[in-house]
Parts: C-alpha cells; structure tokens; sequence
C-alpha cells in the first residue's frame, strides 16, 4: 500500500443498516465498499466486522473517519 490518497471512511451509509466499510476520496464522490479498492483491500480476522482491517490501515495513513 504505497503512495496511497487520502479520504474519507463510514460504516453505515445514510439511511442503510448494513455495517460495513464504505470508502471515497473526496465528498464529492459517491460511497463504495471497500472490497471496491483494491489498493486498499485488506482481508479481516474472523469475527471482526467486514473492513476492520482496511480500516484500521487507512487510519494510519491518515483517512478521515465519518
């Protein structure tokens, strides 16, 4: 994971009750899941929720939780 952008990160998209990682650069761009950037994509340990892993990376390299 190098030369990675930063942005923004969620679990719940507005108005969903599904809890998960959902990832964008920058406001302007519409939510995804994760498992949508592969350049980010790392798999979780069991038992944990679906992005933890990615998450907890992305936060090292500064993205921005909402």
């Amino acid at each position: 994971m190098t030369d990675i952008q930063t942005g923004q990160m969620t679990w719940r998209l507005p108005g969903s009750s599904e809890c998960a990682l959902h990832l964008r650069h920058n406001a302007s761009e519409p939510w995804r899941s994760y498992k949508e950037f592969p350049q980010y994509f790392l798999p979780d340990p069991p038992g944990f929720s679906e992005g933890y892993a990615t998450f907890l990376a992305l936060l090292k390299k500064n993205w921005q939780p909402l």
